[in-house]
């Protein structure tokens, strides 16, 4: 009974039984999903092509089969960056291109070396500075000669510190005739282009081959992207969420796929505890007070289409009847 007490008064009581051992919602057997369709995680098998994503993506592989170098990805939190990583990690496992993925940049020099040697599996002191650098061009030299590359990706960029930026750019000079012989991709929140425009990095701005930019869905992508992902997760052609719902969705969200999840997630759980196969705007208005939801109140004003005539004619009727 204390357990309880936890949940909105508006949402129905959900006894202990009806959650799975591992403490996730059994909202799944509910609606019928094979599995969670807003899952937070980065799944590339939930990947939903919009045609921006489609760009970074092809943009990602075309810098590192073309040896560009440098290949820079941005965008707000939640726009799939990370993702968008990972189906490029896929494709380089299914090409056996050797790389390097660094996930936490909060690192020093040393650190970086350290864990670039060993994501590489160098065979040298890693605590060297100097033992990883010989080791890494002796790397690269022996793949390039092979018609190989190799990919250094590093998620959380814009937390780089200068000196850690400033290695990486000095890694970006080894190449040879045929191009880069280390590709690196740098991926960031919109400050790590804001950073960029320093002018202590206009050493690095200049070696930059290839920019992405992710931004939040549209009205269409937000629409495709929710039935998308319901159709994935098992449910063709949903009815859960309408189509007034899914555009209040989106303006609530901004369009970021990340809280689009969130969103969908919980008014899926709200759903299951209601014993309703239905979403409905008072639950948006519940989860989204819940998720502390931070959006213009005031909706863009719309003009019908008939607008320029409609004008007209009521102008006409004024004028005649005076």
């Amino acid at each position: 009974m204390e357990y309880q007490n936890a949940w909105p008064a508006s949402r129905r009581v959900i006894s202990w039984g009806q959650f799975c051992p591992n403490g996730a919602i059994m909202y799944n057997a509910f609606f019928g999903f094979t599995k969670n369709p807003f899952n937070m995680s980065p799944d590339p098998s939930f990947l939903f092509r919009s045609s921006q994503h489609e760009e970074a993506l092809a943009n990602l592989i075309y810098g590192v089969q073309s040896r560009k170098g440098f290949v820079v990805l941005s965008g707000e939190v939640g726009t799939g960056k990370t993702t968008m990583l990972e189906c490029l990690r896929d494709f380089l496992h299914s090409q056996q291109i050797a790389f390097a993925s660094l996930f936490n940049s909060r690192l020093t020099v040393e650190q970086f070396f350290e864990l670039l040697a060993y994501d590489l599996d160098l065979q040298c002191n890693r605590h060297s500075k100097t033992e990883v650098l010989l080791s890494l061009n002796s790397m690269l030299l022996e793949r390039a000669a092979a018609g190989r590359t190799t990919v250094l990706i590093v998620d959380e960029a814009h937390n780089l510190e200068w000196d850690v930026l400033e290695e990486i750019r000095l890694l970006g000079n080894l190449e040879n005739r045929r191009g880069k012989l280390l590709q690196i991709i740098l991926a960031g929140q919109q400050e790590l282009d804001r950073k960029m425009e320093a002018p202590e990095f206009r050493q690095l701005k200049q070696r930059i081959a290839l920019r992405c930019t992710l931004r939040g869905f549209d009205s269409t992508d937000t629409l495709a992207y929710i039935n998308s992902r319901m159709a994935r997760a098992g449910l063709q052609s949903q009815t859960v969420f309408s189509m007034e719902l899914m555009e209040e969705i989106r303006h609530r969200t901004q369009g970021i796929p990340r809280l689009i999840n969130a969103v969908c997630d919980n008014l899926l759980l709200n759903c299951f505890a209601q014993e309703t196969r239905v979403a409905t705007m008072e639950m948006l208005d519940e989860v989204s007070a819940d998720m502390r939801l931070d959006y213009p109140v005031a909706r863009p004003l719309q003009i019908a289409p008939n607008f320029p005539e409609t004008v007209i004619k009521q102008s006409r009727g004024r004028f005649q009847g005076d």
